[in-house]
């Protein structure tokens, strides 16, 4: 391992990758530009014809306009009736109006303008002489109207209006033509260079294939190789997980039967020499009330400090080997630490524990009875010196899974997530490898109503003939698929409801100091 200084290298996109991405780009931008201008030409185009139309129609309409007007002024001059003139009073109005609308059609035709000027004049001549012929006939009846009409041409100015519309027909249909031919060149020219383009995108479509399949290669390869590295990392760690296991648990093993070693010399070595002790100053003692009380008063202080020695030897053999977990079984052991707890420690504790427990303890191996045994006293010990507790209950019996459910709940200020992970937390450590051990799983969480916490330790039960010890392989396998602590804070401790009368349902209460005194 090495450290630097230096910044990491920046990491750029090769030459052509990048003139590969600009060509695209500009690709895209150039075939929407063409597109978007045809759509623009084809609008016009369109708008164009529609124009086309609307001049047609509104000249067809003007046409129109007039006839109505010279019929019904003709039907005037025979009946007599003014119900026919309505056609010719609404021309009058109706043909300002096609006039403004055609001018607006218009406007960017000077040609058609001047010609649409003519066919004004011409139209409003033409309503003029009516509307004189109106007044003739108001004023002469119907044969002066016979006598003028002899004499005028009014035929000719009607063939003038219609010759006057099919010249601007005409026109604007030549001029949409033009338009057309010119569309459609540019209409020409726009696919010729679409297909241009679009023959540009397909050869970089390609290249940029071959440039994906060629990156996909290298990445392939390059997965590949980290795959395989991290298949030999993974076997690494896991071979290096199965040798910790293997050691963490053979150390407790060691550390176990130190302990058991431990405590059977103080009790044969050390307790028959204080014993031996004990009897002579007591029979010193004796000897020297008569002829030197004073000495035999220090004497019997000196006796009363090693029994102090014996009590303590006693204390010491009980943690290191519990006599009653060899001699009355798991059940009694934890009873009698959980009193010892409350006395010491002045908090009171909950012993629920199953009738069933003391028989799945002697059926089974004797790392059971150790693992749970050793459990219950590391989690009170935690509790005595962290958790602030008032109350702690432990709780031991058999689930209807047919596995051995141990519960140590407290009420104090519980236990931070970030302890659970820290590195020199042996105690936690200690109590997942036992649980591990015996292939099961330990669980820390909020306890009831969300305060304290919650050890809870699940332990597989197996038939006798298979309990054989596990080689370092299978505990291995058993610790990566059990998992290790689960610091599930949010969670809360479930009250459960014993199936069966349990073997010790003791309060162990503080104990009161007037009592202790006596």
């Amino acid at each position: 391992m090495y450290f630097t200084d230096q910044s990491a290298p920046k990491h750029r996109l090769p030459l052509y990758k990048t003139v590969l991405c600009i060509t695209c780009a500009l690709i895209l931008i150039v075939n929407g530009l063409s597109l978007f201008q045809n759509l623009r030409s084809l609008k016009g185009a369109n708008a164009q014809l529609a124009q086309s139309s609307r001049v047609a129609e509104r000249l067809q309409y003007l046409n129109v306009l007039v006839l109505d007007a010279e019929s019904s002024t003709r039907a005037y001059f025979i009946s007599g009736n003014e119900n026919y003139l309505g056609p010719m009073r609404g021309a009058l109005k109706d043909s300002e109006t096609e006039f403004r609308e055609l001018e607006q059609l218009l406007q960017d035709n000077p040609n058609q303008l001047k010609n649409l000027a003519q066919l004004k004049n011409l139209v409003r001549r033409k309503l003029g002489i009516l509307s004189q012929g109106l007044d003739v006939y108001r004023h002469g009846g119907l044969n002066e109207i016979v006598n003028i009409a002899r004499v005028s041409d009014s035929r000719s100015s009607m063939d003038e209006i219609r010759l006057q519309v099919v010249i601007m027909v005409q026109e604007q249909n030549e001029t949409m033509a033009q338009r057309s031919a010119s569309f459609y060149q540019e209409y020409e020219k726009a696919v010729l260079l679409g297909t241009g383009i679009n023959a540009v995108a397909i050869v970089v479509l390609i290249m940029f294939y071959q440039l994906v399949r060629r990156s996909f290669g290298h990445r392939a390869a390059v997965e590949h190789a980290l795959q395989a590295s991290n298949e030999n990392l993974e076997s690494t760690v896991a071979q290096r997980t199965e040798q910790l296991s293997v050691l963490s648990r053979h150390l407790i093993s060691i550390s176990e039967e130190e302990k058991v070693r431990l405590s059977r010399e103080l009790h044969d070595e050390m307790g028959a020499n204080l014993t031996s002790i004990s009897m002579d100053i007591t029979a010193v003692t004796m000897q020297l009330q008569k002829t030197d009380p004073e000495l035999a008063a220090k004497l019997k202080r000196a006796r009363a400090t090693l029994l102090e020695t014996v009590e303590l030897k006693r204390r010491i053999i009980e943690n290191l080997r519990p006599s009653l977990l060899d001699n009355l079984g798991l059940c009694a052991a934890i009873d009698s630490y959980c009193e010892e707890f409350a006395r010491l420690a002045g908090i009171p504790c909950d012993t629920e524990i199953g009738p069933e427990i003391d028989g799945i303890a002697k059926a089974g191996e004797t790392s059971l009875s150790i693992a749970l045994f050793r459990i219950v006293q590391e989690s009170l010990t935690n509790i005595r010196k962290y958790a602030r507790a008032d109350t702690v209950s432990v709780t031991l019996k058999r689930n209807g899974e047919g596995m051995l459910v141990l519960r140590i709940i407290d009420d104090g200020v519980g236990i931070a997530s970030n302890t659970l992970v820290k590195p020199m937390s042996h105690g936690l450590l200690g109590m997942r490898e036992r649980a591990l051990l015996l292939g099961g799983t330990l669980n820390i969480r909020r306890g009831r109503g969300d305060k304290g916490t919650c050890i809870e330790v699940h332990i597989p039960l197996r038939p006798k003939a298979e309990t054989a010890p596990q080689s370092p392989a299978a505990a291995a396998l058993a610790a990566a698929k059990l998992g290790g602590i689960s610091s599930g804070l949010h969670r809360r401790a479930d009250d459960h409801t014993p199936s069966s009368p349990p073997y010790s349902t003791h309060p162990h209460s503080a104990p009161d100091p007037h009592d202790q005194v006596q």
